[in-house]
């Protein structure tokens, strides 16, 4: 039996650069590791304090500075301003009474670069200009030889603080670039559900147009098959009827065609897929399946995919409109022309069926938007003696959409 592969565990290197990379602030068990810390310090500033002979060894109050010195280490990340003022409380007396001078320089020098990694760069310099100048004058007043020693050996305290600073720098650093990184993936989750809220409306608006487009042409033709079979049963005209049943068949056909097409963009793979677009070519049925006259001028016009869609739907819910709204009988005359570097759309009837020019859905305010949608304009309203005209200028080339 095959056993599961374990992840690898991170070489000491990675796991070194991984816990500076951490925000102290932030990390995980900061007290327990500032305890181990502390217990480690603590055993160093011991075995400093009985090995070196620096000064005298410690007596017992020495003892309980170096211990207060090192036990406040335990809380240097939650209080660093606090600890280093503890441990600075503590170490100054201890120096002053002229104990083991190297044993609390351990406790002293983690307390600085835990200040100098948090603090800002001003006030780790303004605190490493107090802790020097304290050291000194507390040394010199011990003996002059320390004074002057301690003096010398300054530049490990500005070592550790610029140590301090470089370390809060890359920390910053970092998170500069995991931040701008993660608002990277955001704005792509942004603009691919932008992408796909766009696609579904595009979607919804293409059903809208085909369906009402072929419903509304399917009860018109019934209506005619039925006219004509109660009207006058004795003398049943069945070219009318087979007509209208044609004209049903058809319109079934292309809107069961269309529809697939158009619900093939559902199952493709991605937001950026895109579905057929209808263009010019299928004018001439669309317009014959309404019983419209139909002119097209646009001759070796180059026109934009999008623009040719916008145009086929707008022509599409004009016709719905009018066969729904124009009454029996109504003349229908569409013109599409390529013209001063727009494609003009004008769809008339001469209608008089009442409210006609005020439909009760969504149709002119989607055909609107649809001539936005490719930077163009759509007018829609009744027409000077009777009727009603829809007209719309849409870019040769998709425009960028109105605001």
């Amino acid at each position: 039996m095959q056993q599961p592969q374990t992840a690898a565990r991170p070489r000491l290197g990675e796991r070194v650069l991984t816990a500076v990379s951490r925000d102290p602030l932030s990390g995980a068990n900061r007290t327990r590791n500032d305890a181990v810390l502390a217990a480690a310090v603590g055993v160093l500033a011991l075995v400093l304090a009985l090995t070196v002979h620096e000064g005298r060894r410690p007596d017992v109050l020495g003892w309980a500075f170096l211990a207060g010195s090192v036990v406040a280490l335990a809380w240097r990340r939650s209080r660093p301003m606090a600890v280093l003022l503890a441990v600075l409380v503590c170490i100054v007396p201890y120096h002053a009474a002229d104990n083991t001078h190297i044993a609390p320089v351990p406790a002293s020098l983690v307390a600085l670069y835990t200040v100098a990694a948090t603090a800002r760069p001003l006030h780790t310099f303004l605190i490493g200009v107090g802790v020097i100048g304290t050291a000194v004058t507390v040394m010199f007043q011990v003996d002059a030889h320390q004074g002057l020693e301690t003096l010398r050996t300054s530049g490990w305290i500005l070592a550790v603080l610029i140590f301090g600073v470089d370390v809060r720098t890359y920390r910053r650093y970092i998170a500069s670039v995991v931040g701008r990184a993660e608002r990277a993936e955001r704005t792509r989750e942004e603009e691919a559900a932008r992408r796909v809220a766009e696609e579904r409306l595009r979607i919804a608006r293409d059903l809208h147009d085909l369906l009402a487009h072929s419903i509304t042409l399917i009860g018109v033709q019934t209506s005619v098959a039925s006219h004509v079979l109660t009207v006058d049963p004795d003398r049943l005209d069945r070219a009318a009827i087979a007509n209208a049943l044609d004209d049903i068949t058809d319109t079934c056909r292309t809107a069961r065609g269309e529809l697939r097409t158009t619900l093939e963009v559902l199952r493709a793979d991605g937001p950026d897929a895109a579905g057929p677009l209808p263009d010019l070519t299928a004018l001439p049925g669309l317009v014959r399946a309404a019983k419209a006259d139909l002119e097209v001028h646009t001759g070796r016009t180059r026109i934009a995919p999008a623009v040719e869609a916008a145009a086929y739907r707008i022509v599409q819910e004009s016709l719905t409109n009018a066969v729904r709204h124009g009454g029996p009988g109504v003349r229908i005359r569409v013109a599409v022309a390529a013209s001063d570097g727009h494609l003009r759309v004008t769809v008339t009837d001469d209608g008089t069926a009442p409210g006609a020019t005020e439909g009760s859905g969504y149709g002119i305010a989607g055909m609107r938007e649809r001539a936005r949608s490719v930077g163009g304009t759509l007018a829609a309203g009744p027409r000077d003696g009777g009727g009603f005209e829809v007209a719309a200028a849409l870019p040769l080339q998709q425009a960028k959409a109105l605001a």
